[in-house]
């Protein structure tokens, strides 16, 4: 049998986060286990963890490319039977170009299709849901794409409640936290006046720059830690979890972690209040909000405060939140949308 050839077109940097390498490399990990062979194609750029992930996997990464015909001739020259797209800049014309060349083509979408042809469209959002791509979308987080080292620490059940007088907080904002979020709402943490011990991942020297003007209070310590691929171990070990609501959210659920999310970009905000309404999370608002000057902003990180300060204090409420989300999200997602794409070959093979 002859072996299938994946390719992943995405990008990962200081500005754009690395939530578009990450979904893509979990998809990637479900192909590698099938037989295939997968390579990366785009720019990895000063994202020395997102790399070494590729690497540890054996995944070659190729530069590029970028026009609907650039895709077309690596598609040909690295002769591969499927691309997926992940990119929200990419020219939504290169999803129909490679269909028209023979390659199934699946696109990666956060709610808008951006206007692209593909075969397949994967929208892992909870209660994600586009008319318009009827019998070609893969729709809701029972699609969502997690890393092996996120569906091997899944607990078998949810998180029962537990009191602790010190409760071991987690913050984290994505791979670069490209928007700076985390000294914000490191600082709305310290302001609950709350005994506790937060770990914040530092994606860039600037963020850990900052982060050495915020001053503790009386039994609060922070403990600024690189990006590390030991992430859902630092999950699993948190009373509490603090993130931003993009591509992690799915992580978080999986893992069944009380979270209170922030919605630090645009495209996040749908997904966002879906998951606060549902009661999969607790919501602590817009990041341009809490980060505002004057009263507005200190009303926006006052209320934060409080919804932390209640997480905080009630190990009921974050077992709820534990026990919700564990079940929206079982880990089977990237092999459901695998089942799909393998299904399609062979529709194609067949009419052919």
């Amino acid at each position: 049998m002859t072996t299938l050839r994946v390719g992943l077109r995405c990008d990962a940097g200081p500005r754009r986060g690395v939530g578009h390498l990450v979904r893509s490399l979990a998809l990637g990990e479900e192909f590698l286990a099938r037989g295939a062979r997968v390579e990366v194609f785009g720019s990895v750029d000063r994202v020395g963890w997102a790399g070494a992930q590729l690497a540890a996997r054996g995944i070659p990464l190729h530069p590029g490319p970028d026009t609907p015909a650039e895709l077309v001739e690596a598609a040909r020259r690295h002769e591969l039977d499927v691309m997926v797209l992940d990119s929200y800049e990419l020219d939504p014309a290169g999803a129909g170009a490679l269909r028209a060349a023979g390659v199934l083509t699946v696109a990666i979408v956060d709610g808008d299709s951006r206007g692209q042809d593909a075969d397949l469209y994967l929208d892992q959002n909870f209660g994600a849901d586009t008319p318009e791509l009827p019998g070609r979308l893969l729709a809701g987080a029972s699609y969502a794409l997690l890393r092996d080292s996120v569906v091997a620490a899944r607990p078998p059940e949810p998180r029962p409640a537990a009191t602790v007088g010190r409760p071991r907080v987690l913050a984290f904002f994505g791979g670069t936290d490209a928007v700076g979020a985390a000294p914000v709402l490191t600082r709305v943490l310290l302001s609950t006046g709350l005994p506790m011990e937060l770990t914040v991942v530092v994606g860039r020297p600037e963020i850990e720059a900052e982060l050495e003007d915020v001053t503790p209070g009386r039994g609060q310590t922070v403990r600024p830690v690189p990006p590390t691929g030991e992430l859902p171990t630092l999950i699993a070990a948190a009373d509490l979890v603090v993130s931003a609501a993009g591509t992690s959210t799915w992580e978080l659920c999986c893992l069944g972690a009380p979270a209170a999310l922030v919605c630090v970009v645009d495209n996040q905000r749908e997904s966002y209040h879906r998951v606060v309404r549902h009661g999969l999370v607790a919501g602590l608002g817009e990041l341009p909000e809490l980060a505002a000057g004057g009263l507005a902003g200190r009303t926006a990180r006052a209320a934060a405060g409080r919804t932390l300060h209640g997480l905080l204090t009630s190990p009921e409420r974050r077992a709820t939140l534990a026990a919700r989300a564990w079940a929206a999200v079982d880990g089977r997602g990237r092999a459901r949308v695998v089942d799909a794409v393998l299904d399609a070959l062979r529709g194609a093979t067949l009419t052919s």
